[in-house]
């Protein structure tokens, strides 16, 4: 189930060029072409799926394991310290279609906790208006 104006999906099915560095039967994974850092690379389900959201169930442990591989070979083709590991759905998200940053750290690399501010709750039961909210949309969406 390919989207034929998809990027990942013309990278996926070999018709764009891209730096590969894993391919089977579910995933494709390749070098960032506006990398992070070098080394920061992008892993894609081969079926189109925009976000994390649409992704089958079924899907998500093996994108993990893949996610998990790619981390450690990431961590010792480059030397780094340590990796990110990012999913953007919807917001900041360029291209849609599914796709996991794989990133290599290492201390003091100039990425400062990644990017976003810091918003801390008005008070305690603000924190515990937001846990209930999700707690219940958690029920909602089991049943």
């Amino acid at each position: 189930m390919d989207a034929p104006d998809c990027v990942f999906c013309k990278i996926i099915d070999g018709k764009i060029p891209a730096q590969i560095v894993y391919r089977d039967k579910q995933a494709v994974g390749f070098l960032d072409a506006h990398p992070l850092f070098p080394g920061h690379v992008l892993l894609c389900p081969r079926e189109h799926h925009e976000t994390l959201l649409d992704v089958p169930e079924e899907l998500t442990g093996p994108l993990m394991a893949r996610t998990q591989l790619l981390a450690k070979a990431v961590e010792g083709a480059l030397d780094a310290e340590g990796t990110f590991i990012a999913i953007n759905n919807r917001v900041s998200q360029t291209v849609p279609h599914l796709h996991i940053h794989i990133v290599p750290r290492r201390r003091r690399d100039g990425l400062r906790g990644f990017f976003w501010p810091r918003q801390p709750y008005r008070d305690e039961a603000a924190r515990e208006a937001v846990r209930d909210a999700i707690e219940r949309e958690v029920r909602k969406l089991q049943s």
